[in-house]
């Protein structure tokens, strides 16, 4: 089997954006596979060398946040995140899914707001200079990470999450 032909077969989207969640989805796994070496080498060299890994909590913390947020924007468009449904049965479809577009335009906007207010952040801590306290690593970039991958996920809400809203079969 290709690999095409495998993406095809595990990757309900269409077009580019099957591609832009296999990258989100590979760059979540590759770090949480660095996450998982940087806790193994701390731990053994902690318990066994007695000399933990210098910086493993800015590691772990950094690759938290590169993690989390390039595995936001696919959860979003697949609409994996919790939703409470107690009142469906006892709305019209169209009442839900004007409660479903209404909660699709905050989530946006909010993560939209978020974004830029983080990436102006960013830029005040990249021009600041500002570093981690033990690695010297400069923090604004990753902020700015923060920031960009916000603005994929208010987008994704926005353009994909309201296409599953209207047109997209619910028995699936």
């Amino acid at each position: 089997m290709s690999f095409v032909a495998w993406l095809k077969a595990h990757y309900d989207e269409k077009g580019p954006i099957r591609w832009l969640a296999f990258l989100l989805e590979l760059i979540a796994a590759v770090m949480l596979m660095v996450l998982m070496l940087i806790t193994c080498v701390d731990v053994v060299g902690r318990y066994v060398f007695n000399k933990p890994l210098p910086g493993s909590i800015e590691l772990t913390e950094i690759g938290m946040a590169i993690l989390i947020f390039a595995a936001m924007p696919v959860v979003t468009w697949r609409g994996g995140h919790i939703v409470v449904d107690l009142l469906d049965r006892y709305l019209s479809t169209f009442v839900v899914k004007c409660l479903s577009l209404l909660s699709a335009i905050v989530i946006s906007g909010s993560f939209y707001y978020l974004g830029n207010r983080i990436y102006q952040l960013g830029e005040r801590s990249i021009r600041r200079g500002e570093v981690t306290e033990f690695l010297g690593i400069s923090s604004g970039y990753i902020v700015q990470y923060i920031a960009i991958m916000s603005w994929a996920t208010a987008l994704g809400m926005i353009t994909y999450g309201v296409y599953r809203i209207f047109f997209q079969d619910k028995s699936n």
